[in-house]
């Protein structure tokens, strides 16, 4: 395949609106909320269920954005695991996390991923 174009995405503001405070304010929260965009169009949100002494395995298998989140379920034998992980991993990793223990296996896309 051949690139007929790249661009890559460029904010531009004008040096007078940074200088006004209520602007400057408005400018910094679309970038954090654009940024946030840019950074989730790879990733997905997996969520799974798992006997909480399986908790070890599943995170030895897991990359993370950040530390995943471990919830108890009613039945407290049983956890859910939430991580954010990139989407072209998603083949190889959810046959691993079932091998480990997980079941419920849930992939979401996401709109944001604000760091």
């Amino acid at each position: 395949m051949h690139v007929v174009l790249e661009s890559t995405p460029r904010f531009i503001a004008c040096h007078d609106a940074l200088k006004d405070g209520w602007k400057s304010a408005k400018i910094e929260c679309l970038l954090l909320l654009l940024k946030g965009s840019i950074a989730a169009a790879t990733r997905v949100l997996l969520s799974m269920n798992l006997p909480r002494e399986k908790v070890d395995a599943v995170l030895q298998i897991l990359p993370a954005l950040a530390t995943p989140t471990v919830s108890t379920l009613a039945d407290p034998s049983w956890v859910d695991l939430s991580t954010v992980v990139e989407e072209k991993k998603v083949r190889e990793l959810i046959p691993r996390l079932y091998a480990a223990g997980a079941r419920g296996i849930i992939e979401l896309p996401l709109n944001k991923i604000v760091e």
